[in-house]
């Protein structure tokens, strides 16, 4: 059901209503380098693919998981042959682009900048963040929305009558609430929804009356999408109660100390078909959330983890996410920079932009000094203990806070000591600056 026209590809107006950015593109027969950002089943091959059928040219294909320089220089070869043997450009589509390393990027950068290929990356993370700004500079980024779920009812009408490449030859109706709970289990997702209407038309053709789909009269009904939605075809609810509810239960776990019950549900998640990345994202949350400094190793190694699950995998990589969720389990709690954290955010949004007193700004210039900028500072390393006892560091006007309370529990018990040390020197100081409001 892969769109073969304009006319058929599904949302994304946007990008594709009438002089829009890819309709102009599309309409111009001459593509030019762009990045498609967007979630999965999106549309992001789609209008690769629309895009080389539009101009003409060479499409080529390449996955970033498991392609390497190798494999861009067979491209670029297979490219360069067209060019020069029946004058065709090439489109070269990478999936997942994301993936490619710096090496990789940088072994394609020099064929787009000559006109080689046009390089056109398909994406789910921020490009921003996984490009280098070399490649990023000569590509336009397009952003896909996740689809809308009248988008997704259209597209299994669409697949219901079409005998060709559709289930048209099995004569299928559906229901209108079964319908709109498959759109809804898909969450934005085109090839979610094709999918789970295959497996319904399946399941209520093999237990439907007289060989028709449940619901009677050759109709999907509503029993059989909510058998192939909840049933354990659909084990993971993408962005639904299910999903929420276990990355709770994981958390809670390991906020709990409850290092079996953590790994039960991070079992759970990657056993339904969780985005491993995705939880390796919660478990460095929760390192600092509810470890911090009691034992900052905690985070160091959740990092660790995300490293190895980007690098080698699934499965592989899980173990590294199972190590580090045991070990957040046993470790010494705190969430003490937590509720810091959100005291101090409070306080900046609540007092406005207050000035930076003169003594604690910067002074690079003559005029800054003849300012005052930087006046009377006091150079931490110079007094003793390398403590300026008594110097404030607030904005003039805001009474001193407390945000960071160190538990007795882990390092934070070292902590706790070394602040209570340093606030009675303050209070020997006679300024009572550190923080005793």
């Amino acid at each position: 059901m892969r769109p073969r026209s304009l006319a058929e590809v599904i949302g994304q107006r946007h990008l594709l209503g009438e002089g829009r950015p890819l309709q102009r593109a599309l309409s111009s027969e001459r593509p030019h380098s762009m990045i498609l950002w967007g979630p999965p089943g999106s549309g992001k091959t789609t209008l690769a693919r629309l895009l080389a059928g539009a101009s003409g040219w060479q499409f080529l294909k390449l996955s970033a998981v498991l392609a390497g320089v190798k494999d861009i220089r067979a491209s670029v070869a297979e490219a360069k042959a067209a060019r020069e043997q029946a004058g065709q450009g090439s489109i070269l589509f990478i999936d997942e682009v994301h993936r490619f390393n710096k090496s990789q990027q940088d072994a394609l950068l020099p064929h787009v900048e000559d006109g080689t290929v046009v390089f056109i990356g398909a994406t789910t993370e921020n490009p921003s963040f996984e490009l280098n700004n070399a490649l990023l500079s000569r590509a336009r980024v397009y952003v896909l929305k996740v689809l809308e779920p009248e988008d997704l009812e259209g597209l299994i009408d669409r697949a219901l009558a079409d005998a060709e490449r559709g289930l048209g030859a099995l004569d299928l109706g559906i229901e209108p609430k079964a319908r709109a709970l498959i759109a809804a289990a898909a969450d934005g997702d085109a090839r979610r929804a094709l999918n789970l209407l295959e497996l319904a038309a399946d399941f209520g053709l093999e237990s439907g009356p007289d060989g028709t789909a449940a619901g009677g009269g050759g109709q999907i009904g509503v029993e059989a999408a909510r058998l192939v939605i909840e049933g354990g075809v659909r084990r993971f609810d993408k962005g639904g109660d299910a999903f929420y509810d276990q990355i709770s239960a994981l958390h809670k776990s390991v906020r709990g100390s409850a290092p079996d019950a953590a790994l039960y549900w991070l079992a759970r998640m990657i056993d339904g078909g969780c985005d491993p990345l995705y939880l390796a994202r919660r478990i460095v949350r929760m390192a600092s959330e509810d470890i911090g400094n009691a034992d900052p190793r905690g985070l160091t190694l959740a990092m660790n983890a995300w490293d190895a699950q980007q690098r080698l995998g699934s499965p592989e990589g899980e173990l590294a996410l199972a190590q580090a969720v045991v070990y957040l389990a046993c470790a010494p709690k705190s969430n003490a920079v937590y509720l810091a954290w959100n005291a101090a955010l409070e306080d900046a949004r609540s007092h406005g932009s207050l000035a930076v007193p003169a003594h604690l700004r910067n002074a690079p210039t003559k005029l800054m000094q003849q300012l005052g900028h930087g006046a009377a500072y006091r150079y931490a390393h110079d007094e003793p203990d390398a403590y300026a006892a008594g110097e404030r560091y607030f904005p003039d006007g805001m009474d001193q806070r407390r945000y960071y309370q160190p538990v007795a529990r882990g390092l934070e018990i070292k902590i706790r000591e070394k602040l209570a040390r340093l606030r009675a020197l303050d209070r020997a100081a006679g300024k009572g600056s550190g923080g005793e409001a």
